[in-house]
């Protein structure tokens, strides 16, 4: 086996689609499979009949890598393996058009789906076609991509547990696919009075970790739910494309709650930096349950995204008893007087002054 080091942007930033990738990747090894020459087309075999594929193809970095001093691995199949067997199988078919496509619906390679009197070929065909289950699949990806960051933890993630694979949501060349229109084009209010710049779609997929659609649209076909939290009044703004979903989620997975980036409450005070600390004395409902506790992330009817409209039924859901115990300063009551709980205890992420967070 022969690896091969070289930096391979990792694509996807902050900012949606005013900033679609990271400033700098990360290193990722690029691994092959010795074989012998005799295995392998060429990228020449490959174009002659994948001319779309290899044209979005060969705008990747995919198509940067090679093998010092092994020339004959290069192009497609670096990723789909020697496919000289594949390539000698549909020129035995000798451009008849009817045993192509019907040796090509029995084996499909590719984006395809082409004859019996190919099929024993095709068979013993080394060639990958990524139309195996979800693990195979990855595991041909993380191949190369295991010693990424950001892709380390997948085989434990919550997607592929789903039985999802990486081309599930990549894909190496762009081309026309067959959509399921079924669900219609939900676009939301919002995007349309922030009128965020778009990039063309060839553009903003070279730039965005080669997802075959832009965030948040690509997480909302499987996410209805959360894409129904994004509907209500109050929200972060991912409709308005002014925030991707991966500014706080690795969809790759990570040992965090909910595949965040950051553990517990960093991944919100990342960009809510006031609300950091450290204090002298914390809240203990944020630095042990995180912000979650008080907070709905995605959307909300309440003012500050709370999870509950009032904000002292929020607090009681935790200080339960406080307005019977002696030692508190007021009777049962007593609290309703100033209305709720944060006209006294202002100071609800943190204090430096008071231990009841009194402001």
């Amino acid at each position: 086996m022969l690896t091969v080091a070289f930096c391979f942007s990792v694509l996807g930033g902050a900012n949606a689609q005013k900033m679609p990738e990271s400033a700098q990747g990360t290193s990722v090894s690029a691994k092959f499979l010795e074989g012998s020459p005799a295995d392998y087309a060429g990228i020449n075999e490959c174009r002659s009949c994948h001319k779309p594929e290899f044209r979005e193809y060969e705008k990747t970095a995919h198509a940067k890598i090679a093998v010092p001093g092994k020339s004959y691995i290069s192009g497609c199949e670096v990723c789909h393996g020697p496919g000289k067997a594949h390539a000698d199988a549909i020129e035995a078919a000798e451009g008849d058009e009817g045993k192509t496509a019907k040796a090509l619906e029995e084996h499909p390679i590719f984006s395809f789906s082409v004859n019996e009197k190919i099929s024993a070929a095709l068979k013993n065909s080394p060639i990958f076609q990524f139309r195996s289950d979800a693990k195979q699949n990855a595991a041909q990806c993380l191949f190369c991509h295991q010693s990424s960051k950001q892709q380390e933890l997948f085989a434990h993630s919550t997607h592929a547990s789903h039985g999802l694979s990486c081309n599930e949501c990549h894909t190496a060349h762009l081309v026309e696919e067959v959509k399921d229109h079924s669900k219609g084009d939900l676009s939301y209010p919002q995007g349309y009075f922030f009128q965020v710049p778009r990039l063309p779609e060839e553009v903003r997929w070279l730039h965005n970790s080669l997802l075959k659609q832009s965030q948040p649209g690509l997480c909302f076909s499987c996410h209805g739910t959360v894409q129904a939290e994004f509907a209500l009044p109050i929200h972060h703004r991912v409709p308005e494309n002014l925030m991707k979903c991966t500014d706080c989620h690795n969809p790759h997975g990570t040992m965090n709650m909910a595949s965040l980036n950051k553990p517990n409450f960093e991944a919100c005070v990342n960009c809510h930096a006031e609300k950091r600390g450290p204090y002298l004395y914390e809240h203990p409902a944020a630095k042990v349950e995180g912000c979650t506790s008080c907070h709905n992330p995605h959307g909300s009817t309440n003012r500050m995204l709370l999870v509950r409209r009032e904000g002292r039924q929020l607090c009681l859901q935790c200080h339960t008893g406080f307005h019977t115990q002696a030692a508190v300063p007021h009777s049962r009551f007593g609290f309703q007087t100033s209305g709720e709980c944060t006209r006294c205890h202002e100071a609800v992420h943190g204090s430096n002054l008071d231990p009841t967070l009194l402001r």
